[in-house]
């Protein structure tokens, strides 16, 4: 029996990435889901589309979620196409190592990270807590990096590291704050095969960090997406407030 069955879902960031192969196999579990992006429409349209195609219900809604009025469009959006919401994955996430954010001084790309990544992340968990506390339950998952906890020399992994690890923290005082109606946990995935990774690394670079993984590889979007099913599902109704790494083994 699929594992999310009548499940409604939203995933921010679904456009491409970890974000699409959450989408999708939510959809395989049977979970109906709402596929969003910021700026990507055509690729968020296709990953809905793929769903449908398939026999599931997805629809593919802009929203900032470093905007708190678009977080709660977003959200009311969902609730007017499903009714209710079981299940938010905070995947969004600001790029500050390619294109226009890359260009960025080192203040604006901190706040463009605080806004999204972080103030984003929080903002979304606060206008869901009323509708998962009316509806007696609901999950949650944040998205974390393994490297802000063990550290990663730069400064670019210096504001990574600072804003996730705050993600990480808010979890878990709201896991604390909201249980047991709402499950809250946290994804931090380690070095993930993803286009944003192959823009960002030449061979050489590539080698030097298989080389420091036990397991031998980097993940695959679908490694991420497999834990958030478990984490969404009732396989886990045990599990809140904690921090699960995909990375390989790698310490």
């Amino acid at each position: 029996m699929p594992k999310l069955q009548q499940k409604n879902a939203v995933v921010t960031g679904a456009s491409s990435g970890i974000g699409k192969a959450i989408a999708l196999a939510f959809a395989r579990e049977g979970a109906n889901v709402i596929v969003n992006y910021y700026q990507s429409a055509d690729k968020a349209g296709a990953v809905a589309e793929s769903i449908r195609s398939s026999g599931g219900r997805a629809l593919a809604v802009q929203a900032d979620v470093g905007d708190p009025e678009s977080i709660v469009a977003l959200l009311n959006k969902a609730r007017s196409e499903f009714g209710s919401i079981d299940i938010w994955v905070n995947n969004a996430g600001m790029d500050i190592l390619t294109g226009s954010g890359a260009e960025l001084m080192d203040e604006h790309k901190l706040e463009r990270l605080i806004d999204v990544d972080l103030k984003g992340t929080i903002n979304c968990c606060w206008a869901l807590a009323p509708l998962m506390l009316k509806q007696g339950n609901g999950v949650i998952i944040n998205m974390a990096w393994d490297l802000a906890i063990h550290g990663f020399q730069g400064a670019n992994p210096q504001m990574f590291a600072a804003v996730k690890a705050g993600v990480l923290g808010f979890s878990r005082a709201y896991a604390k704050s909201y249980g047991p109606e709402i499950r809250v946990n946290v994804i931090a995935p380690g070095w993930i095969e993803t286009a944003f990774a192959e823009d960002l690394m030449d061979k050489d670079y590539y080698q030097e960090r298989v080389n420091e993984i036990p397991l031998g590889r980097f993940g695959k979007p679908e490694d991420i997406a497999e834990t958030a099913v478990f984490l969404a599902s009732d396989n886990s109704s045990y599990i809140t407030g904690e921090m699960i790494k995909v990375n390989g083994g790698l310490s």
